[in-house]
């Protein structure tokens, strides 16, 4: 069945050949079981062996590329540089949306002093369900200053999400700094998900250190094309990877893979400092109905925190 799946998202012939392909080492490996229950063939082992070697040396050929036209969201990876406590970001996306596909496309070069870094916040955007969610950080500066970093797939022009074909090497990685006003109101105001934000609590040495992690992932996806997994590099792992940088003690735990239930691991490290319940320290880090009434104002950041007990 894996092997089936690796032809259909990575052969590049024609459906119908593509069908002839999967469905031709479909009656390979039953005939290989029915030998194998009926007379133990070791030809038919053998054959096998040799058809699963070459399939498998067929896929760790199929290498991730920058050769590709990509969708307009996801055009530029982040970059940066940084001059003492002044890091400077290439490609920080500003877009105006009106609608999922109509939007004005805006990529700035913005600035950060890293000694003026304030809060970290960890948003939550459900869409599917409440196991999974998209995770996004963001660092907030003096002065209402908010930038978000979030890992998210780079599909190539016309290309649609598939948590099936993110397994098998369908899209690339990509960091995208952006604006909240950009990202956070693409997802609750045009998008429609369910939106969260979460203050993760840290002394500044390692907000900075986040902060600039951050840039060396964005500068390293930018140099070296990565494949984006559904389970191992995903929006989750990439965050969680970082923290584990800044703190090689961090438990690993089952909500990192299952992201929607991440509340409970924030609330269980950190959320009980509030002195509030876990429904109502989720209930009060909802940011949609806030993004919402917001629209596309210029305060928007400082909308969606007015009554965010459950973070900073």
């Amino acid at each position: 069945m894996l092997v089936g799946f690796a032809f259909w998202y990575q052969l590049p012939l024609p459906q119908t050949a593509l069908k002839l392909a999967i469905g031709a080492w479909a009656i390979l490996a039953l005939a290989v079981l029915l030998l194998e229950i009926t007379r133990r063939s070791w030809i038919a082992r053998a054959v096998y062996a040799l058809a699963l070697v070459a399939a498998l040396l067929w896929w760790t050929s199929i290498k991730p590329s920058f050769d590709h036209e990509w969708a307009p969201d996801v055009a530029h990876i982040v970059t940066g540089t940084r001059d003492g406590d002044l890091v400077t970001l290439q490609n920080v996306r500003n877009f105006d949306w009106q609608s999922e596909t109509t939007f004005t496309p805006r990529w700035e070069t913005r600035s950060y002093d890293l000694s003026k870094v304030e809060t970290v916040g960890l948003f939550l955007s459900y869409w599917s369900g409440p196991a999974i969610a998209h995770t996004l950080v963001s660092f907030g500066f003096e002065g209402g200053d908010h930038v978000v970093f979030s890992a998210e797939i780079r599909k190539q022009k016309g290309e649609s999400f598939s948590s099936i074909g993110g397994f098998f090497k369908e899209f690339d990685l990509a960091l995208i700094a952006a604006d909240e006003r950009d990202i956070i109101r693409l997802r609750t105001n045009i998008r429609g998900e369910d939106v969260y934000r979460y203050a993760i609590l840290m002394p500044k040495a390692a907000m900075q250190a986040l902060f600039l992690s951050y840039l060396e992932t964005g500068n390293r996806l930018d140099r070296v094309p990565t494949f984006y997994n559904t389970v191992t590099a995903n929006c989750t792992t990439v965050v969680f990877q970082l923290l584990r940088a800044l703190d090689p003690a961090l438990p690993f735990d089952y909500r990192i893979l299952l992201s929607g239930y991440l509340p409970g691991y924030i609330y269980q490290n950190q959320g009980f400092n509030t002195g509030l319940t876990e429904a109502e320290f989720r209930r009060r880090a909802s940011i949609s109905a806030l993004g919402i009434a917001a629209g596309d104002g210029e305060d928007f950041s400082a909308a969606i925190r007015v009554n965010s007990a459950a973070s900073r």
